[in-house]
Order: C-alpha cells, then structure tokens, then sequence
C-alpha cells in the first residue's frame, strides 16, 4: 500500500478543520499556525496553550486562526494529526530501507524514527499523536497508538511477510504502548533522552515481538 494511502488511512476524521487551505497562500497560513502551536507547546506544554498564544507566535489575527479552528482543541487535534502523518511517514522510510534485511532491523529503525521524533520534532515530546488530549466521550472508536501499530504492521507485513492476526497486531500495540511510556519518560527531563530508558524501550519492543513474530 502507497505510504500517503497508509497515511490517509490512519488519519481519517481525526482532525476537523472549519476550512481546509485550497490555495497555496492558505496552506502556508495554516502551516505557520501549525507550526507556532508546536513551539508553544514544546515551551510550556500542550495544556496551557491557547489560541491567543498562537496568533501572537505566528504573527496572525485571532480571527485567522478561529476561520481554521473552532478552539484551542482543534489547533491540538490538528497538531497531532500532523504529528502522526511525520511519524508514520518516518517510520515508513525505516522500514522500507533496504539495509534493513530483517523484520527485527526494520523495527529497531522505526524505534529510532520514534525517538528522533521526540528529539527533533517541536512539541511530539509532550503531545505525540494525540493519545494524551483526554476527550469524553472519545471522539474516535479507536486510540491513535492503536493506528500506529496497525499501520506498522501492514508495513511489516508488506516487507517481510508478517502475518496480519490479531495476535501480531495485539503484540504490537503492547509494544507501541510501552515504548511510548518509556520513551516519554526519558524525555520528561532530558531533551536529549535519557540513555537507559530508551535502551530498557528498545530491549522490551525487541522481547514482545520476537516472542510473537519469532526470530528473525
């Protein structure tokens, strides 16, 4: 499956816009509104932000950013929107490398995409794809850690002919689950990551998988 297909797939209805950019100036706009959301938030964190805040970071009117989001949430839910599909394409490049001759080497590469996202990725640390923002009643059947870890696994599936069972997906949404866990908290005092929580991340997906997967 093409990546932007995969990609529109997890995505769906998970961010609303009120109007979605159609020429190239109102894709700019929107991605400069984006883009101060993520500073704002890699700053103080994704719960005091504000649309105020990001009107004033992007040099905007209040009335900008209310034409594209109705709230503060919206500008969130889009921001993790835009967080999944960097990810996921990231993710993607990993495993699709061709120096990455086992299903085990893929994924020690998307681990690494994970991790470069908290690293680099203005704002992931604190928001990811979404998971954190608690909405009731949930907006969506299904929480986006659980896309992610369909997602992967279609990939490895693609590549390297890994079984689609509930079983595999089930394993890999416990993986995607703790390494989000663990890697968070490396990154909650470190903007670097701590070394031996990413390490105890990495060797606990690499335990979960091959358990259900088999060697590699």
């Amino acid at each position: 499956m093409p990546i932007t297909d995969l990609i529109e797939s997890q995505l769906g209805a998970s961010a609303q816009l009120r109007n979605e950019p159609v020429q190239a100036r109102s894709t700019a706009r929107l991605t400069a509104l984006l883009d101060a959301a993520a500073a704002a938030v890699d700053e103080l964190g994704y719960e005091r932000l504000t649309t105020a805040m990001v009107a004033e970071r992007a040099g905007a009117s209040i009335g900008t950013v209310y034409r594209y989001f109705p709230d503060r949430i919206a500008v969130l839910q889009a921001l993790a929107s835009r967080n999944l599909e960097r990810v996921l394409t990231s993710v993607h490049e990993a495993i699709s490398d061709p120096a990455a001759t086992t299903w085990l080497a893929a994924v020690d590469g998307a681990f690494a995409a994970f991790v470069e996202a908290f690293r680099s990725e203005p704002g992931f640390a604190s928001l990811r794809s979404g998971d954190v923002i608690d909405l009731r009643p949930a907006p969506l059947p299904t929480t986006f850690n659980s896309r992610v870890s369909d997602a992967i696994l279609t990939m490895l599936s693609e590549r390297f002919g890994i079984e689609k069972s509930a079983d595999h997906l089930f394993a890999l949404e416990n993986a995607i689950e703790v390494s989000d866990a663990l890697i968070a908290r490396a990154f909650a005092r470190d903007a670097a990551g701590d070394a031996a929580f990413l390490a105890s991340a990495r060797s606990i997906v690499r335990d979960i998988l091959e358990k259900a997967f088999g060697p590699a």
